[in-house]
């Protein structure tokens, strides 16, 4: 752990491990919007929008909506169930994860889900959440793409967790969109202007009016991402057969009030863990290494400059493009004739010369236009050799792409203590040609 005086010594930088330069002038630049606001890099620091993956800062009257970002409330929950390895057939199991639990956007099965948080949506607080009411409800259990995730693990002693990974979804995007245009004097239902990715963070101050709206709106939308983990959850319980002994649940893209030093401070932990002492937690790591259940270790003096956080995953060493190649998404139209097989990519002039009152559906699919440097076919092939059971995913969420989360460990220290070791047995996230616009 190392501290790094920035803006000209009037802020403080706590970091764990070797920075990314890219994440720590994001930090200097999100720290100089308050003078003494405290930072913290986590291990598995990488450069985001605004404020890099991995940064913790506390501020003293400000909220940062680029902070928080646009998934607000993505976070893990983990689950020990009463089975073990032989108990359960993992090809089978993840065979009905994919059929029955939706990737992306929409909804494979039209089962009917509800719970409580939907009520609190139409009666939302911030009244124009309440317009948000149908995407709620259609995105409620959802898993969506990028690095989300549904996981079965096995323990020392075989037993089976389920592990899943994601956030607010729709819901929590236009949320935070629309706070953006709030701040740029336009509707919150207006379309934000995108913020250059190496802008000034976007901060309300909380005694605001709009920072107090922000905040109600932002802890409805971080209440919806854990309600959707445990429909979710539940859902892979019932798939299982099994039931919950013990569950782990946090939100890593939020901002907290708390206090600190003795100073009530609000503390926006993007990509990061709360790890106060005795704390559980649940850290990922990729497709192939061992994850963990870890706790927030005793109240030292590391662990309160850190602001009791941790890392939240093992922490990208590749981009997406570097690791998956370059794409460009193409569109074309058919015939809705089920007889017809016209097809044509200039909609502005569909006619279908056998149909020619008939109607057309839009189809998009993707073109390599650079190859990445991980091999996915034999990344697969590494995955099977294992054992583990592989369902979508892509090159850019393979091992090769991101740090070795026992490393990550170690530069923590004895702010944390892993409790147990999680491996994968079974793999689930959206296909790596899924479309989500609503991805963190």
């Amino acid at each position: 752990m190392r501290v790094l005086l920035v803006n000209g010594g009037a802020n403080e930088l706590v970091v764990f491990g070797d920075p990314v330069a890219d994440a720590v002038e994001q930090m200097t630049r999100c720290l100089s919007v308050e003078t003494g606001a405290k930072g913290v890099l986590c291990s598995d620091n990488h450069k985001g929008f605004c404020q890099p993956v991995g940064g913790v800062i506390g501020y003293r009257e400000l909220i940062s909506v680029s902070g928080v970002g646009p998934d607000i409330g993505c976070g893990n929950k983990a689950v020990l169930t009463n089975l073990t390895t032989n108990d359960i057939d993992i090809i089978e199991v993840m065979d009905e994860i994919e059929d029955k639990i939706s990737f992306g956007v929409g909804r494979k099965n039209q089962e009917p889900v509800d719970h409580p948080v939907l009520d609190k949506i139409r009666q939302a607080n911030f009244k124009p959440q309440r317009k948000l009411i149908q995407m709620a409800e259609q995105s409620l259990g959802t898993v969506g793409s990028s690095n989300h995730f549904v996981d079965i693990f096995a323990d020392e002693q075989n037993r089976i967790w389920v592990g899943v990974h994601f956030g607010s979804r729709g819901f929590g995007f236009k949320t935070a969109q629309g706070f953006a245009a709030l701040a740029a004097g336009d509707s919150f239902e207006d379309k934000a202007k995108e913020k250059p990715m190496d802008g000034l963070p976007l901060v309300f101050r909380t005694d605001s009016a709009i920072g107090q709206d922000y905040i109600e709106a932002m802890n409805l939308a971080g209440e919806y991402a854990y309600a959707g983990r445990d429909v979710v959850v539940d859902k892979v319980l019932e798939i299982l057969g099994g039931h919950s002994q013990f569950e782990v649940h946090n939100n890593h893209n939020l901002a907290w009030q708390e206090n600190h030093g003795g100073e009530d401070l609000w503390v926006v932990r993007k990509g990061a863990t709360p790890a106060f002492p005795g704390q559980p937690g649940f850290v990922g790591a990729n497709m192939e290494d061992s994850s963990v259940i870890l706790r927030g270790g005793e109240d030292s003096e590391a662990s309160r400059m850190a602001l009791y956080s941790t890392m939240h995953g093992a922490g990208r060493v590749m981009s997406r493009t570097q690791a998956a190649g370059k794409f460009k998404r193409r569109k074309y139209w058919t015939c809705t004739d089920k007889h017809c097989d016209y097809t044509t990519t200039d909609f502005n002039s569909f006619s279908c010369p056998h149909h020619p009152n008939g109607q057309s559906k839009k189809h998009t699919w993707r073109e390599k236009v650079r190859d990445g440097e991980v091999d996915f076919p034999a990344v697969r092939k590494r995955l099977a050799a294992k054992g583990v059971e592989l369902r979508g995913g892509g090159a850019d969420e393979a091992k090769e792409a991101y740090k070795l989360l026992e490393d990550n460990i170690a530069t923590h220290g004895k702010t944390i203590q892993v409790e147990h070791q999680l491996r994968p047995l079974g793999v689930a996230m959206a296909p790596d040609d899924e479309f989500d616009p609503f991805k963190d």
